[in-house]
C-alpha cells in the first residue's frame, strides 16, 4: 500500500510503489494468504510509519484514546494521531511530508501561542496559534510554503494564512475528516489482548 512517506515522489511515477508494486525479493510475487495476527500487524505498522510513531508512543495513544468517554476508541484515536503538531503543520502544506514536518518542528521554525516549540508529538487544542518564526521567514522554504498556496488543501478544522505563514487551530479534528486509509480497529484489536 503506498503510505506516501517520500512526499511529492510519491504522486510521480518513479515512486516505488508504482514501478514495483509487489514486495520485495524472490517470493514476492507470489500470492500470499495472511493471517488474522498478521493483518492486525501490518494495520499498526501502517499507521505507525505514517505518523513517524513508535510503539511505545502508539501504546500510550491508544491508552488515552480508551480514557476518552465521548469517542469510540478508534475515532478518539484518530483525532490524537492528526492532533499532533507535525501532523498539523504537514497537512497545513507548510511541509513536503509528515517525516519533513517532524524535522522542521524538531529544529525550532514554529512558535505555537507565542512560545518556540522543538515537540513534534506535542497535541494541538482548539485556538492555538502555530507561526513560522521571523527567521524562518525569511528562507527558501517560506518562499515554497507560499508558491503551494493555490495546490494545498487543508482540512476545514485548521484556518491556514500563506501570508503570514500562521496556522490557526479552530476545533478539534471530527474522526470523518480524517483521511487515512487505514483500518483502525484491525491495530486496536492487535494491542487489546
Amino acid at each position: 500500500m503506498k503510505l506516501f512517506l517520500k512526499g511529492e515522489k510519491c504522486f510521480s511515477p518513479k515512486c516505488p510503489m508504482v514501478r514495483r508494486p509487489y514486495p520485495p525479493g524472490v517470493h514476492g510475487q507470489k500470492p500470499v494468504s495472511l493471517s488474522e495476527y498478521e493483518k492486525q500487524l501490518r494495520e499498526a505498522q501502517k499507521i505507525k510509519w505514517t505518523y513517524g510513531i513508535r510503539d511505545r508512543q502508539f501504546k500510550n495513544y491508544l491508552e488515552e484514546a480508551k480514557r476518552q468517554k465521548e469517542l469510540t476508541v478508534a475515532d478518539a484515536l484518530k483525532q490524537l494521531l492528526e492532533r499532533r503538531l507535525d501532523n498539523v503543520v504537514f497537512l497545513a502544506g507548510f511541509a513536503l511530508s509528515r517525516r519533513h514536518a517532524r524535522q522542521m518542528v524538531s529544529h525550532g521554525h514554529f512558535y505555537l501561542n507565542g512560545r518556540k516549540i522543538t515537540i513534534p508529538s506535542y497535541l494541538v487544542k482548539p485556538n492555538d496559534v502555530i507561526a513560522l518564526k521571523e527567521k524562518s521567514k525569511k528562507s527558501q522554504l517560506a518562499e515554497e510554503i507560499k508558491r503551494k498556496k493555490e495546490t494545498a488543501h487543508p482540512p476545514e478544522w485548521l484556518e491556514v494564512d500563506f501570508e503570514n505563514l500562521t496556522i490557526k487551530v479552530k476545533r478539534l479534528p471530527l474522526p470523518e475528516e480524517v483521511k487515512v486509509p487505514f483500518d483502525f480497529d484491525l491495530a486496536i484489536e492487535r494491542y487489546s489482548r
